[in-house]
């Protein structure tokens, strides 16, 4: 398959949504027929766009039974090897998402739709339970939440990842996690038991600490102070916690690298981790669109730096490069990360997904009867 083509996308003036990171239902690769938004002259002007459904587009939930919820990978440049999401799509709506061209899988775009409409995944834990039940099923550290984010709204009321992880604390299964909702704090009756006995670490991802930007780069995240208090409150329950910068955008948020660690730390993070901006498919043209209506001043600085940490392409997929790019400007965020981790001392605090405990995994005590379409209930005949 041949690379996304970012200039084969239709450019025309962009409203920006209030309360959305995406500005436009881009197509998705795999879309046979192209659409493109033109204006006829029978609506508006082209000055100003009247306020209506366009401007405030709400979320809907699609409730899906799955029919497998274990997602492996022998990804050398990431710190785990079998990861689950209990929901596709993230209302967070976070313009940089990697994940958001997987909906064009489902035939969505991976735009808007991305951030309105929410697949869950509502018998997670009945899935997840018949997986450690197998004889087979040998235990390591899960990581939940990585694709998308298993505690966006919706994961209030639908409570998804609170049944998994009540699995997991059942069977003394070790997971990880990484948010940028405060909604963790609601498990943390299960997640300081599991951290007692070394089955848990946690990440909160902050990127900047400049609210004005996170309301348009992440619009439905928790605020940067809001995510150092959960830090903080993590912490106090005995939950090892780290920060992940990710993404660092340069010159939107890679000026507050330090900042960030600095109080991070200081609210009681561990460790840090960070990632350099990814563009892969069609997150490139979002990315771009989102500059250019919040950022035009420095929009093309923007990609001309990304561009010269990717060998000159927008995004890079090779292993060992995609996370942190290369180069004279990759190497100095890489300086700049190490020397605060090191002037902080938190290298030597640093608790690494793998230092987890498998050692006292017990298989589920009851699993439930499941369909062939796995809707937990057998079937009559």
């Amino acid at each position: 398959m041949k690379p996304f083509d970012t200039d084969s996308v239709p450019q025309h003036r962009v409203t920006v949504l209030k309360g959305r990171g995406a500005l436009t239902n881009l197509q998705g690769r795999f879309e046979v027929n192209t659409r493109e938004q033109i204006d006829d002259g029978w609506t508006t002007s082209n000055e100003t766009e009247p306020a209506g459904d366009k401007k405030l587009i709400k979320t809907q939930v699609i409730s899906e039974i799955a029919k497998s919820i274990l997602s492996r990978n022998s990804s050398p440049d990431i710190p785990f090897n079998v990861s689950l999401n209990p929901y596709y799509g993230c209302e967070h709506g976070c313009v940089y998402c990697f994940a958001r061209p997987s909906h064009s899988y489902l035939g969505l775009s991976p735009g808007l739709d991305f951030e309105t409409r929410i697949v869950a995944k509502v018998n997670a834990a009945d899935l997840l339970r018949q997986e450690l039940a197998k004889p087979s099923y040998v235990p390591e550290a899960i990581a939940l939440g990585v694709n998308t984010d298993a505690y966006q709204p919706c994961e209030r009321s639908l409570k998804i990842t609170r049944g998994v992880l009540e699995v997991l604390h059942e069977c003394y299964h070790p997971v990880g996690l990484i948010t940028k909702s405060s909604l963790i704090e609601r498990d943390i009756d299960l997640l300081s038991e599991m951290a007692a006995k070394r089955l848990v670490s946690a990440a909160i991802t902050i990127t900047t600490l400049d609210s004005s930007i996170a309301r348009t780069l992440e619009p439905r995240a928790a605020a940067p102070e809001r995510r150092l208090r959960t830090i903080r409150t993590l912490t106090d329950a005995g939950i090892p916690v780290g920060v992940s910068i990710a993404p660092i955008i340069p010159f939107v948020t890679e000026p507050d690298i330090e900042r960030v660690i600095e109080a991070a730390c200081e609210a009681g993070a561990l460790h840090v981790n960070y990632i350099v901006l990814r563009l892969p498919w069609e997150v490139s043209p979002l990315f771009q669109q989102w500059l250019e209506a919040h950022f035009p001043d420095r929009a093309q600085r923007v990609m001309n730096r990304i561009r010269d940490m990717r060998g000159g392409k927008d995004y890079q997929a090779e292993f060992g490069t995609r996370m942190r790019g290369e180069g004279v400007w990759a190497d100095l965020i890489k300086q700049r990360v190490e020397k605060t981790v090191r002037r902080l001392g938190l290298e030597k605090r640093m608790i690494r997904f793998g230092q987890l405990d498998s050692s006292r995994f017990r298989r589920p005590l009851s699993v439930p009867a499941m369909d062939r379409k796995g809707s937990g209930q057998p079937d009559l005949f």
